[in-house]
């Protein structure tokens, strides 16, 4: 598939999506926001592709918000409609099955640090910056900041975020959890890769079900998720990556998965 917005590169099972509009500090407009979601169900629908990292093109933003000059036009209804198509996106991002890992090599701001936070993983360069802006705006959040970031850093935290629009660097997004990982800008890639590949060195099904169990179980009562987890217990012990992964560590060996 050819993107105009992005750059969509697969090696050895992981596919590398670099938001590319470089002169626009990578900003979230419409064509972004629907190839972006034509990547997702592109990757969803590759079962060669078992991972994935998201970055920014040039040095300076990973994504620096949304494109002010389409809000700027907008009525209550397009605000709407812009709002659900970018939850949406990142929603099934965040829903996919398969480890996706941000690497944030400078500005992640409003819909950039959205992005972000619906990967699973955050490694960010020492450069990098974290807020949403947009009650300086006039405006709030509108693809998913109220909801996810209070759930990383905690509700005070993130008001004071959100209600400030202040903006954090990459040590203080580390220190209240907003980030995994922060590395030098020149190592950025290299470490998110090496993490997302660890990662893939185990059971596919196991990291699937391990992403659906806490996706699902932040939501639902103690009792609820702890039986979802009893049943995805249950469901691996029945495969051929459970046999696989316990004999290989009996027998001292890396264990080979195949997925069944």
């Amino acid at each position: 598939m050819t993107y105009t917005t992005l750059l969509f590169e697969t090696t050895d099972g992981l596919a590398r999506i670099t938001i590319n509009r470089p002169d626009k500090l990578n900003a979230l407009n419409a064509t972004v926001m629907r190839e972006l979601g034509e990547a997702v169900t592109q990757v969803d629908a590759d079962p060669a592709i078992r991972g994935v990292l998201i970055t920014g093109a040039g040095p300076k933003a990973f994504v620096a918000g949304a494109d002010i000059t389409e809000l700027g036009t907008q009525g209550p209804v397009g605000g709407k409609a812009r709002a659900q198509l970018g939850q949406s996106v990142f929603r099934r991002l965040e829903r996919l099955g398969k480890p996706v890992v941000a690497a944030v090599n400078g500005f992640a701001l409003g819909g950039g640090c959205e992005l972000a936070m619906a990967c699973h993983l955050r490694v960010a360069s020492e450069n990098a910056r974290f807020g949403q802006p947009e009650v300086k705006l006039g405006i709030g959040p509108g693809y998913g900041g109220t909801v996810r970031l209070p759930r990383l850093v905690g509700r005070g935290r993130a008001l004071e975020l959100l209600l400030t629009g202040d903006m954090i660097d990459a040590q203080e997004a580390w220190r209240i959890g907003l980030v995994n990982r922060v590395v030098p800008a020149e190592r950025l890639l290299a470490e998110a890769e090496a993490l997302l590949r660890k990662i893939l060195e185990n059971g596919p099904l196991a990291v699937r079900f391990v992403i659906e169990a806490v996706d699902a179980g932040l939501e639902l009562p103690v009792d609820d998720a702890l039986l979802l987890e009893a049943n995805q217990f249950g469901l691996l012990s029945a495969t051929a990556d459970m046999r696989e992964g316990t004999t290989a560590f009996t027998e001292k060996r890396k264990a080979v998965f195949r997925g069944a």
